[in-house]
């Protein structure tokens, strides 16, 4: 019961983590109707520092004195963190919710394929195949060379490889360096990069609504880092790690009935197949990891 206890909990933490992510990227996309995307990211990054500050504070966990290898891998780290935000929410801003949030959901099996040729991590035939499968439901997505492509089309691409890149150098992070520091300089350098971008355009005037949208971003996106570490600590892997996918439900919902989007067929048979591949994978490494102790045993 305990371990069903842990699953079902883990699970709902999941679930959350996705809805605050999603959430935040509709009150953004909404929010950019009316509000230059610098200007936008700034006060996003502005509000989530102090949040973050306070969060840190609370917990005690902000640590500004790191080994100087990990101070460098923040630093690389943060850059992707940038770039990956600008390009994603230039695609909401250019493309149906769903379309973007779709091919986000790319970024396991870019993650996995990245520590394989990168890390050296096994990856054998099977996930290697669900990988390449997984990768023609994107293509299915962004349908290069058909009438709707253009730029926009491949900016979440440009996000999820930079994503993959920001996570494996989450990987080789010290165990001394605390979560909470690393999300407080990814808020930091969102909004000091867009605060310097935003001085070289003409800011919009706020009006009550753009505010409410940009300040729900603000917590949303901390509830969803929260939620999310939260949830990889408890239960199984293999069965909390699927429900990142319903982020996508998210998506259409919000963007049917916020955005009056709803993908074509071929965007959503995509999608499909990209989720299918994604579970395929988590069950994959799971039965992996259960196998690899046997082996050592019988060694």
């Amino acid at each position: 019961m305990a371990g069903f206890s842990d699953n079902l909990r883990g699970s709902a933490l999941m679930a959350g983590s996705m809805a605050c992510f999603t959430i935040n990227d509709a009150c953004m996309k909404a929010a950019l109707a009316e509000v230059p995307l610098f200007q936008a990211l700034f006060l996003r990054g502005l509000a989530t520092t102090v949040w973050m500050l306070l969060l840190a504070r609370a917990l005690g966990g902000l640590k500004l004195r790191l080994p100087r290898r990990d101070r460098w891998m923040i630093l690389i780290r943060n850059v992707t963190e940038v770039g990956a935000a600008y390009f994603f929410m230039t695609a909401i801003l250019n493309m149906p919710l769903a379309n973007a949030s779709a091919i986000m959901q790319a970024l396991p099996l870019s993650v996995t394929l990245a520590g394989a040729l990168f890390l050296g991590e096994a990856v054998g035939w099977r996930r290697l195949a669900a990988i390449l499968v997984g990768f023609a439901g994107v293509l299915m997505i962004v349908r290069p060379g058909m009438a709707g492509f253009d730029v926009y089309s491949v900016y979440p691409l440009v996000a999820v490889a930079l994503v993959t890149v920001r996570d494996l150098l989450s990987r080789k992070l010290s165990a001394e360096v605390p979560s909470v520091t690393v999300a407080f300089f990814n808020a930091f350098s969102v909004m000091a990069f867009f605060g310097v971008g935003s001085v070289f355009v003409d800011w919009a005037p706020l009006s009550g609504r753009s505010v409410l949208l940009v300040g729900a971003a603000s917590v949303l996106i901390i509830g969803g880092y929260v939620f999310s570490v939260s949830a990889m600590r408890v239960g199984d892997l293999a069965l909390v790690a699927p429900f990142r996918y319903t982020s996508l439900l998210w998506a259409l919902i919000l963007g049917l009935l916020v955005f009056e989007e709803w993908p074509a067929v071929p965007t959503l048979i995509g999608a499909a197949v990209i989720v299918a591949t994604g579970i395929y994978t988590f069950y994959r490494e799971r039965n992996l990891a259960r196998a690899a102790p046997k082996a050592l045993r019988v060694r």
